[in-house]
């Protein structure tokens, strides 16, 4: 792994499990651009003392050469598979990699455009283009 990473725990003493996971999850980042200038994760451990905060998230801070800033700040509600820390850190990354690769369509010029519009009527049969 090239890329300078940095994780953080709030409201947990740091995990290695979770911090091999995210590890594996930048690599696999690497692979989908070929360089990241920095990563930055945030894992928010749930509070035990509030019921409506028993869910995990994970939120990703990536910076891209150009200084290109790729951000997942996503924050789970009422949906209980967050409840478990590593599909919280699974969805965040799976939500960075669909951004860094429309990022990388855009810059090579791969976005689809709207295809022309078409004009008809009910009452006549639409007419052929003319060159």
């Amino acid at each position: 792994m090239k890329t300078q990473l940095k994780i953080s725990f709030q409201g947990s003493d740091p995990s290695a499990a979770l911090r091999r996971m995210i590890e594996e999850h930048v690599e696999a980042l690497e692979h989908v651009h070929g360089r990241l200038t920095a990563c930055h994760v945030v894992i928010r451990v749930p509070d035990k003392h509030h019921r409506t905060s028993g869910l995990y998230s994970a939120n990703i801070h990536l910076t891209l050469p150009g200084g290109i800033d790729v951000n997942v700040d996503h924050t789970p509600q009422a949906d209980d598979r967050f409840a478990n820390p590593q599909f919280a850190v699974t969805d965040a990354f799976r939500r960075a990699k669909r951004l860094i690769k429309e990022h990388v369509h855009k810059q090579r010029g791969e976005v689809k455009t709207l295809h022309e519009r078409i004009d008809r009527t009910l009452d006549r049969p639409p007419q052929a283009k003319t060159p």
